[in-house]
């Protein structure tokens, strides 16, 4: 199994709008559940500690192989959730690894 794990900040200019953003990238990435082959499982969380070293979202998601999670990033569905996102993500970080 894959375990493939993504946070970002956003952006936005007043803290309701990051919320809205935050909640909206949500939305999205976990309505792919169930149309990927090989996704296993998403979530994604939204920061509620506010702190300034803190990223706004974390995506986290299993996966069945390295193949699945290297389909995935060009799956048209994950690609649609990309485009939908557009330039709201400021800064990224992931980690994939083997458990």
């Amino acid at each position: 199994m894959i375990k493939h794990i993504v946070m970002w900040n956003l952006a936005a200019d007043t803290p309701e709008r990051n919320r809205e953003a935050c909640l909206f990238l949500k939305e999205r990435f976990e309505g792919l559940a169930g149309l990927i082959p090989g996704l296993l499982k998403i979530e994604v969380g939204v920061d509620i500690s506010r702190i300034d070293y803190a990223c706004d979202v974390v995506l986290y998601s299993e996966f069945a192989t390295a193949e699945a999670l290297a389909a995935y990033a060009t799956h048209p569905e994950h690609l649609r959730v990309k485009r939908e996102l557009g330039d709201t993500r400021i800064a990224r970080h992931q980690v994939d690894y083997q458990a």
